[in-house]
């Protein structure tokens, strides 16, 4: 019998979603069911580094769904050792294993931490992590992150992850014990509202971390792959991590993730970590192609470029409306609004007539932009044109 309900109503509720359905993507902008555009600042989180549908990502996808598309994760695959070689050629980590989302690879940065620990620490399992952070919505990333609220509603916690103060030293150092293995951080936290370690904080955790014999890892999920200006974040302060988490960017949409460390650090045994997807040769043909044309001579600079660009634009802004400034690195940006009207400023956008802006509150008091790190300097310039449109009319 035909079925005459929304098909909407049939996924599961998990969050607040406006009533449009998205059909079409290009570049910076997206098109609804209706035929609305929109121009879309937040790029599936800022997994879209390449805009939509990137001629790079269709042509891997086409060629390697016509060779090869799962072999298991049993074997190697072609497009799976060719991104690892890739990865590990533009980083100062060895070795790599392929996950399909940010959590999942901090789950596996965890796992592997501590099973370093059991080997060369004396059982050492605690890793710290920082207030506001956010690491993943698995049992064991949400017992990791510092978002508030999250302490009950999955209790108990998974144990282990003392809560330290981003780019406050002596708040780690506190921390630090017999059971401690690590210390785990991203080095721009986004859900928690663009707010990004220090590189001097970054020197002196390093210094520490060693001091102590203890592991770094880098949450990279949502700064790494460009977003900052640099292939990855950590690279903004000159250190070199022991474990780095890579997710979003890295597929530029399709589902992939990286969990990367240095060879003294890949303790995994046989079983240890798997994944019935790990390495899939479709998705990793794709990320070949992105990170292939990250690394093109030239684009990271033209990031930076718009980085700056966009950061004038709204220190602009912020002065003509007695905001409170702006903050973040490269393309992954906040407007610090003074007041809680950044989820209403976000309604307004989605809904303007007769094209619709999209941007994100990562908290009340601001919004985050993510925009695709090939955006245009006229696309800035139209997205501010819309959101002062925006500001007028609250």
């Amino acid at each position: 019998m035909q079925s005459t309900q929304n098909p909407t109503q049939s996924l599961m509720y998990i969050t607040n979603r406006p009533d449009i359905v998205f059909t079409r993507g290009e570049g910076s902008w997206l098109v609804d069911s209706e035929g609305k555009r929109y121009l879309d600042f937040i790029q599936g989180w800022a997994v879209n580094c390449l805009g939509h549908c990137h001629p790079a990502m269709i042509e891997a996808l086409e060629t390697q769904a016509r060779r090869l598309i799962n072999p298991s994760p049993a074997f190697y695959n072609e497009p799976m050792a060719n991104l690892a070689a890739l990865l590990t050629e533009h980083s100062v980590f060895d070795k790599v294993f392929f996950a399909n989302s940010g959590a999942e690879a901090n789950e596996g940065a965890i796992k592997l931490a501590r099973k370093w620990g059991k080997k060369f620490k004396n059982g050492a399992y605690e890793i710290i992590t920082f207030d506001h952070s956010f690491h993943g919505r698995t049992l064991a990333t949400m017992s990791a992150s510092g978002k508030p609220g999250w302490d009950t509603i999955y209790a108990p916690q998974v144990p282990g992850f003392p809560k330290a103060e981003l780019n406050d030293i002596a708040s780690v150092e506190k921390l630090i014990g017999e059971k401690t293995v690590a210390v785990m951080l991203e080095p721009i936290q986004g859900e928690g509202g663009v707010i990004p370690a220090t590189p001097e904080f970054m020197r002196e955790l390093r210094a520490l971390t060693k001091r102590h014999g203890l592991l770094l890892i880098v949450d990279e999920v949502q700064s790494g792959c460009g977003r900052a200006g640099t292939l990855f974040a950590y690279e903004l302060s000159g250190i070199e991590p022991d474990i780095m988490t890579l997710g979003k960017g890295i597929g530029g949409g399709v589902p992939l993730a990286a969990l990367l460390s240095k060879a003294d650090v890949a303790v995994f045994e046989a079983g240890d970590q798997g994944g019935t997807y790990n390495g899939n040769p479709l998705m990793t043909a794709v990320g070949y192609a992105v990170i292939k044309t990250l690394t093109a001579p030239g684009f990271l600079d033209g990031v930076r470029a718009r980085g700056e660009y966009l950061r004038t634009k709204l220190l602009e802004l912020s002065a003509e409306r007695g905001f409170e400034g702006e903050r973040g690195e490269g393309l992954l940006r906040a407007l610090l609004l003074g007041k809680d009207i950044g989820p209403q400023i976000v309604e307004k956008a989605r809904d303007m007539q007769p094209m619709g802006l999209l941007l994100n509150a990562a908290r009340p008091n601001l919004l985050r932009f993510m925009p695709a790190l090939n955006v245009t300097n006229e696309e800035i310039d139209q997205m501010m044109a819309m959101l002062r449109t925006i500001l007028d009319s609250l």
